[in-house]
């Protein structure tokens, strides 16, 4: 008489457990909207549901991706404008990538190896110091940008001892919402009610004078953790003299600068990383989004040689912060290769360099067509914000004054129409920002072409040409029929 046996070559138990009442993949594929939206309520975040009925998103029913797009259960081809808050600089599965991430898993490769050196990890460390400027040689692989950023804020620290342990960082940041990060992270919304570090020293973003101020005016500040450019501020820029000022600030008093390139970095503003454009170079800084090829979960901080030895170099001190059991994995470091790989190979970053100039000239000449409506047009390559009037300064003179007492209330309003319409009825998906609800983001992957650009420049003109009363209403009828 034959067992039955498991996959693993184990006899299968005569009592088995009474398996839940799970769903399948199968079963996943099939869910309808409504299904998805209940599914949601019940069990994930009903408030995040409410914005996206705002917005149209919640009815669309993703069936697959490729390239700049989504295409949709309901025949659309949506494109993607949005990409992932920087996330997919390489486009939705891109056939590079999953070749490499094919081979892997019928190669039966190992992923978890913490108890062995990884021949992946290490590869992509390599990889990353190879590409870093400068003295940034030694990684350490996390597995999101909040974990990338608390590794370059504690190695910091750790190097700069308990007598240096105060950390300036400015006015509208967003560095992440673990406790660590979150403590430098400038937003009441997130901060909540938290208890949270308590070493942090505000200062404005982009004013040297301030900051050379908070540093000589407190010997306890030893690190200084900035964005190159703030993508939740609404894509905030600083000139190249403030970083070259930064840069010489602290070497001049000792202190650390840790540059947060999670968003901005791999080769969205048309550099590698955006702190290049200054032509100086950190001592700490961080990846993660766009690092993991758009199909794996990937972080990493990279530090000067004499940062990661002050802070963890002793065999005392090599596992204070040590490997982490997800990062480095070896399907993902495979598809972190291949991604870096492809970024040079197919000219990634030249390309984000010349169709974001182009699409920026685009946006500007639609921002001098309809001044009453977009007030400015900012960033570079593709890591760009649209910022849009306040609702007052859209309306005929006559009621202007008395809707201006509301605009508060009202900001982001004009953005979510905006984007709400774009989606509906031109099938092209953009993002917002946390702190300026007045900004319409833009940071699609870095394969689109100026076709694309021009795809969307075309839509968004011809939509602010309805007018704002206009944009109003279809916007209403929207929210009625959905």
């Amino acid at each position: 008489m034959s067992v039955a046996h498991d996959f693993r070559g184990v006899p299968a138990s005569s009592t088995p457990l009474a398996k839940p009442r799970l769903m399948t993949v199968a079963d996943a594929k099939r869910l309808e909207p409504k299904t998805v939206a209940d599914l949601v309520t019940t069990h994930m975040n009903p408030g995040v549901l409410h914005f996206m009925k705002l917005l149209g998103f919640h009815n669309v029913i993703v069936e697959r991706a490729e390239g700049p797009y989504y295409f949709a259960r309901d025949g659309r081809r949506i494109l993607d404008f949005f990409g992932g808050f920087g996330s997919l600089a390489f486009g939705h599965n891109h056939p590079r990538i999953l070749e490499a991430r094919r081979k892997f898993q019928e190669e039966k490769r190992h992923d978890i190896g913490m108890a062995f050196l990884s021949q992946y990890a290490s590869t992509l460390a390599f990889n990353i110091a190879e590409i870093s400027p400068g003295e940034l040689d030694y990684v350490f692989l996390a597995s999101t940008g909040s974990e990338a950023m608390e590794a370059a804020i504690k190695i910091a620290e750790q190097a700069q001892g308990p007598k240096k342990s105060k950390i300036v960082y400015a006015e509208h940041s967003f560095h992440g919402k673990t406790k660590g990060a979150l403590s430098l992270t400038d937003s009441r919304l997130y901060r909540s009610q938290f208890r949270l570090v308590d070493n942090g020293v505000k200062v404005p973003f982009g004013d040297l004078a301030a900051l050379e101020a908070a540093i000589a005016s407190d010997p306890e500040i030893g690190v200084v953790v900035l964005e190159t450019i703030q993508g939740g501020a609404g894509i905030i820029e600083a000139p190249a003299s403030y970083w070259q000022g930064v840069r010489a600030l602290c070497d001049r008093t000792g202190v650390l600068w840790v540059a947060d390139e999670v968003q901005c970095g791999m080769g969205r503003s048309g550099k590698f990383y955006a702190f290049e454009h200054a032509g100086v170079v950190p001592d700490v800084t961080a990846l993660a989004k766009s690092l993991g090829g758009g199909k794996s979960a990937v972080g990493a901080m990279i530090a000067r040689p004499e940062v990661f030895k002050r802070a963890y170099g002793s065999r005392q001190t090599a596992l204070v912060h040590g490997p982490s059991t997800f990062g480095g994995m070896g399907e993902a470091c495979v598809t972190s290769i291949e991604a870096l790989n492809i970024l040079y190979d197919e000219n990634l970053i030249e390309n984000a360099a010349d169709v974001g100039a182009h699409l920026k000239a685009r946006l500007q000449a639609i921002q001098e067509k309809y001044p009453r409506l977009v007030k400015d047009v900012r960033g570079r390559g593709l890591m760009l914000g649209i910022e849009l009037q306040d609702f007052s300064t859209t309306l005929p003179f006559g009621i202007r004054q008395l809707v201006a007492t509301l605009d508060e209330k009202l900001k982001g309003s004009l953005a979510g129409f905006l984007g709400n319409l774009l989606l509906r009825d031109y099938s092209i998906l953009v993002a917002f920002t946390e702190y300026n609800r007045n900004v319409i983001r833009l940071e699609p992957p870095l394969v689109i072409t100026k076709t694309h650009a021009d795809e969307f420049a075309d839509a968004l003109d011809d939509l602010l040409s309805r007018g704002v009363v206009k944009i109003v209403t279809d916007f209403l009828k929207a929210q009625r029929s959905g």
